[in-house]
């Protein structure tokens, strides 16, 4: 079974509905040649669902409101406060579409690089909601190759003191070995992703990817 195929079946990997409107939109912004407006458009609108799917995996309560019609109705409401957390520069292309569902909502961001001398990641930044240890975090970042700087937020995370099993982490497109290591070492953590690509080349890069997320969605390209 390849490594890609073993990600898709881990329970707590979920995929949005490999749908043919969610095919269509990852093509549009997988392709070389998509301008950046449709590429930001279309980066949209998969944003917005992963945030909707994301929700689902919050705790709900029982409860009853009463129709116009003067009927009660047996449904649900959400249980505790979220928060969003943006792993800077890409994953803050992610923080609007939160933002269109969950109206008022904090976000915090935490900056992450890897030292050039030790190869690791490093924390360099971080600005945090100061309740956050009360709060389930939806954790944003558009692409996951190694896990290095992923791995190191949600260090910083339980630092401040948020549980594990609070973490969403939401993803556009995600390589099986970055995934894979993120939920071996965090055995609560729950990932929320569109796709699942083959794999990273020798040089850590998503295939078949879709280049530098922050820089297309940012127009910071060369």
């Amino acid at each position: 079974m390849s490594l890609s195929a073993t990600a898709a079946e881990h329970p707590r990997l979920h995929l949005l509905p490999q749908t043919n409107q969610l095919k269509g939109l990852m093509t549009i912004i997988r392709d070389i040649n998509t301008p950046r407006g449709d590429f930001v458009f279309y980066s949209d609108r998969v944003i917005r669902l992963l945030v909707e799917e994301g929700l689902n995996y919050l705790p709900v309560v029982d409860k009853e409101v009463t129709t116009p019609m003067g009927v009660p109705f047996h449904g649900v409401a959400f249980e505790g406060r979220i928060c969003g957390v943006s792993i800077m520069r890409a994953g803050e292309s992610m923080e609007q579409g939160l933002r269109d569902v969950c109206t008022s909502v904090r976000i915090g961001k935490v900056l992450i690089q890897r030292d050039e001398r030790t190869a690791q990641a490093k924390l360099y930044y971080s600005k945090l909601p100061k309740d956050i240890a009360d709060r389930w975090v939806l954790l944003l970042d558009p692409m996951l190759a190694t896990g290095g700087s992923a791995i190191k937020c949600i260090e910083v995370l339980l630092e401040a003191g948020v549980r594990e099993e609070r973490i969403l982490f939401v993803n556009l497109i995600c390589a099986p070995e970055g995934a894979l290591a993120m939920l071996e070492l965090f055995p609560k953590l729950q990932i929320i992703t569109a796709e699942i690509d083959e794999g990273i080349d020798e040089q850590k890069f998503i295939l078949p990817g879709l280049g530098d997320f922050g820089d297309r969605y940012f127009g910071t390209e060369d």
